[in-house]
């Protein structure tokens, strides 16, 4: 037994943890970026090239691939320069990690920008991003970088104004872009009176975990989509518990999806269920 661990070689086991969690970071720092595309061509290439020359023997080709791979490293700091400048300067101004003070300021901030514009009837579309990164997304529109105000964030969605006619993503508990071109949902099962916010809402959620949030310009009426799913109609109330299930992550043995599952529930059980309703309460919604 004291022989296995003696030829047991900790350094080369130690190193393949490093360079597991190195990748891993680097395909974090990528995704849902245009320079993630860049990457994935550039190592299919690099894996097809390896693949001939292993196969057919072909020596010089082995010969440049090695010393190309050598000068990879500065070429991939001259292509990702815009990626790697934009994730140190974030580092160097806020925290990693947010904590539950500053998640709960953003789910009461929003509630009160979603309740102006539900009151006013202003339509409004707005993204919450969560673990997938949305920097495609955010650059289809205007690079704010703000902290969400709820003044700040209503008045984004006000006719006529230059930023109203799009989606606004908040990340890091900033408001990062607005204007932005979120993609539409190709589902045909959605009704008429689901116009292009909503769309463009369960597209957003379809193909990110991002929360988005839908005010509807003719009736004013507040929606959520996540997972592809579509929820409607809320109150600024059930808003504000929908959003504290998903982002605060208090209870750490029940799983998100469960919670948000629950809360998604708009069935009449589903409602008392989460919100313990009483009678009076629930009889109204259950008409809605």
């Amino acid at each position: 037994m004291l022989d296995v661990f003696r030829t047991f070689d900790f350094s080369s086991l130690l190193q393949i943890i490093v360079l597991a969690f190195a990748f891993y970071y680097v395909f974090l720092f990528f995704r849902g970026t245009r320079g993630a595309q860049v990457l994935i061509g550039l190592v299919m290439i690099i894996l097809f090239m390896l693949g001939l020359t292993m196969l057919f023997r072909l020596d010089v080709l082995a010969w440049i691939l090695r010393n190309f791979i050598f000068s990879m490293a500065l070429a991939l700091l001259i292509i990702f320069q815009p990626e790697i400048r934009r994730a140190l300067a974030e580092l160097g101004k806020q925290p990693v990690f947010s904590g539950t003070s500053d998640r709960k300021s953003l789910i009461d901030n929003l509630v009160q920008a979603v309740a102006f514009l539900n009151d006013h009837k202003v339509g409004a579309l707005i993204a919450i991003e969560q673990e997938i990164g949305t920097r495609g997304i955010q650059e289809t529109g205007v690079t704010l970088d703000c902290p969400v105000i709820p003044e700040l964030l209503s008045s984004i969605f006000i006719p006529h104004t230059p930023l109203h006619d799009g989606g606004v993503i908040i990340s890091h508990n900033r408001i990062m872009a607005a204007g932005c071109v979120f993609p539409l949902t190709q589902r045909s099962d959605l009704l008429k009176t689901q116009g292009t916010r909503h769309r463009a809402a369960i597209g957003l959620s379809e193909e990110t975990d991002a929360v988005v949030i839908v005010v509807s310009e003719e009736t004013g009426a507040i929606s959520v989509a996540y997972r592809g799913r579509l929820s409607h109609p809320l109150t600024g109330e059930r808003l504000g518990r929908f959003l504290s299930s998903l982002l605060l992550r208090g209870k750490k043995s029940e799983s998100t999806l469960k919670r948000v599952q629950e809360q998604l529930d708009l069935t009449p059980e589903g409602i008392a269920k989460s919100e313990n309703l009483s009678p009076k309460e629930t009889a109204p919604r259950e008409q809605a």
